[in-house]
């Protein structure tokens, strides 16, 4: 029953996370950099104390009783992660929906669920399982075996684009003018690899998470106080960037343009942000479940990944490809989907 539950909840997280950039779509005549910063606010600064406040007492008393080590560690992962979370919002931009998700977050996948255990091998902690303990167990190497799937399943998604683009430029309708396969795969790969730094925030926070428990929080909602620190390290990277595309675009005044529809604009950036908060909502359910190992995070990565391929279809962003691409970038996706298959068995045992 647990952990029935806590699929449960990554899924509704990963729905949600999978979900978050079509409101951005409805934004009108705003630049990129004005949207996302203020979705961002929402993302990062406004709706995470607002959980915490709802869901953990005395949140700001834990923050502040924190070894500073402690908190500096988890804003510094915060501000890597910060960096994926921009090259994000790039790769899909030049990938489209499905194919810059499912690369971005297989990536994600991949070094989310093994960069812990490495970390465990040098800094032994009671109850985490290390690199070398996987190695030793029928289940960790199940665990990396489903790594390894996950890994040639991001090859095979590649490979589709590479069929894409040549489709494209064939002759086939083209339905995403952005497309440009080189630019998307660096960005992919960059943003895949900084975005699971996100996990080793969640890792790094856990002395709070497990203070805010013994201060009587529900383990469901232990990770909100967690949240408050982490992103304050993206909001940083985030802000710092907006704020320098929006003066070198002299975009800076899109946020007061009365030509534009600000109410509406800041409507669905503030949904988009909170959409976006609501995934991690989520998944620290989900993890308090499962436990924060390889299974949790894959599994999470796996329902964004499938709710962005729904809105890539939706978005007909496949739509000119010949049969054979489609049908490799299916293939790419079921080895993904099948990696968490493999990763799951091989974290019950």
């Amino acid at each position: 029953m647990e952990s029935l539950l806590g699929i449960i909840f990554h899924s509704i997280g990963g729905f949600s996370s999978g979900s978050f950039y079509m409101p951005f779509k409805k934004v009108k005549n705003w630049a990129w950099e004005s949207y996302w910063l203020v979705g961002g606010f929402f993302s990062w600064l406004i709706v995470p104390p607002i959980a915490a406040y709802l869901t953990i007492p005395n949140f700001p008393e834990i923050i502040a009783a924190a070894a500073p080590s402690i908190k500096a560690f988890t804003f510094s992962m915060g501000l890597i992660w910060g960096i994926g979370g921009l090259t994000y919002g790039l790769g899909v931009r030049y990938l489209g929906m499905s194919l810059g998700n499912s690369i971005i977050l297989g990536f994600c996948s991949a070094f989310g669920a093994l960069v812990p255990s490495i970390y465990y091998d040098f800094n032994p902690t009671e109850g985490k399982i290390s690199f070398s303990d996987m190695l030793a167990s029928t289940g960790g190497q199940l665990v990396l075996l489903g790594v390894a799937v996950c890994l040639v399943g991001i090859g095979i998604s590649g490979k589709a684009g590479i069929m894409k683009e040549k489709d494209l430029a064939g002759g086939h309708e083209n339905k995403d003018q952005d497309f440009s396969l080189v630019k998307g795969l660096i960005i992919a790969v960059i943003s895949g690899i900084l975005s699971s730094f996100f996990n080793y925030g969640i890792e790094a926070g856990k002395p709070m998470a497990e203070q805010a428990v013994i201060n009587g929080c529900n383990p469901l909602f232990q990770n909100n106080v967690t949240y408050i620190v982490l992103l304050w390290g993206g909001l940083t990277t985030n802000f710092i960037w907006c704020i320098y595309l929006n003066f070198k675009n002299k975009t800076i005044g899109d946020y007061v343009n009365k030509e534009t529809p600000i109410t509406k604009n800041v409507l669905f950036s503030a949904l988009a942000g909170t959409m976006w908060f609501l995934q991690f909502f989520f998944y620290g359910m989900g993890e308090s479940k499962l436990g924060n190992g390889a299974s949790s995070w894959i599994l999470h990565m796996a329902t964004i990944i499938l709710t962005a391929n729904f809105w890539g279809f939706y978005l007909k962003e496949w739509s000119g490809v010949s049969k054979s691409t489609f049908r490799t970038f299916i293939y790419g996706i079921g080895l993904i989907m099948l990696s968490i298959v493999i990763v799951g068995i091989g974290n019950s045992l």
